[in-house]
């Protein structure tokens, strides 16, 4: 019983039973099987995004973003005031995080690839895109750069998943997706 110690001060000279020795080879086993599943995984599996991330001043980023939105809004949204940006399909695409709120609305076309570049320029947040269930954490001072087309037409939320102050439930920005 494992309860009290082995007769023999040296009990790793001990023969090893033949139940040990079949359960610690399986977990071997097993371990090997999952470790290269991973990169399996991560290139069919079309779950786990390639992401790019660079290191940029938030200021820049706000003014990358507010140059996007000046050149592609279209109209803006509700009472809200927000801009709807459409870019060309195939463009860089940027939406800013800041307390409380992703900036601007995006409108991209289904089928179109699209470089998207996010970042926050206060706090760390979170995005979430819903119901697609594309989530990053968005860091200031870093820029998190995915590729995305879009395959399915609709609106789309994206919602702060990482606490972000008192504003933090109303942290919702919208991806519209429209069909040409």
């Amino acid at each position: 019983m494992s309860i009290f110690p082995p007769k023999e001060r040296v009990w790793w000279n001990e023969p090893i039973e033949k139940s040990e020795v079949l359960w610690v080879t399986l977990a071997l086993v097993w371990a090997l099987v999952m470790f290269f599943m991973m990169p399996y995984w991560h290139m069919t599996g079309n779950q786990n995004l390639s992401n790019e991330a660079y290191k940029i001043r938030p200021e820049v980023f706000a003014e990358r973003t507010e140059a996007f939105a000046a050149k592609y809004t279209v109209r803006e949204q509700g009472e809200t005031g927000i801009p709807v940006v459409r870019p060309p399909a195939g463009s860089d695409v940027y939406m800013l995080g800041r307390m409380w709120e992703w900036w601007p609305v995006l409108e991209l076309e289904k089928g179109q690839s699209y470089r998207l570049h996010l970042s926050s320029v206060d706090w760390q947040h979170g995005f979430s895109l819903q119901p697609e269930n594309i989530n990053l954490q968005i860091i200031p001072g870093y820029e998190m750069i995915l590729t995305v087309t879009p395959t399915s037409s609709g609106e789309f939320s994206v919602v702060c998943n990482e606490f972000c102050g008192i504003g933090h439930h109303t942290m919702v920005g919208k991806i519209h997706v429209i069909e040409k």
